[in-house]
């Protein structure tokens, strides 16, 4: 009867440590896995971060080239502009000064432009 308890004895704690080394690896695995899909997770979002700051960067400097192009329309235009108005004053002047008669009135769109120039 003791070697029947005995022997029950050792199989109940032969079979106690199978099971809690088996939950230990399972433990161990379920952490391990879990810690695996933090990481492929991490990786996905610093990979998705990375495609959109370059879109961000790639539109900004396709931004910042349209910018400069209308700064320099808008320069070209500026400087157009004062050359068409000094020239403007160059033909009044010399219609005054030839033909001895006053230059015809500036129309609407650019009276106040030559008026700018003239009291300058």
């Amino acid at each position: 009867m003791i070697g029947a308890l005995g022997g029950a004895w050792l199989v109940y704690r032969t079979t106690k440590k199978k099971n809690d080394s088996d939950a230990q690896v399972a433990a161990i695995k379920t952490v391990t896995d879990g810690f695996t899909s933090l990481l492929e997770q991490q990786r996905a979002a610093a990979t998705q971060t990375q495609e959109r700051m370059a879109s961000l960067e790639a539109k900004y400097s396709d931004l910042e080239r349209r910018v400069e192009h209308l700064q320099e329309e808008q320069r070209q235009w500026r400087r157009w502009k004062a050359a068409a108005i000094e020239y403007i004053h160059e033909l009044r002047d010399l219609v005054r000064d030839v033909l001895h008669r006053s230059a015809p009135a500036p129309p609407d769109e650019i009276a106040e432009d030559i008026a700018q120039r003239e009291s300058a």
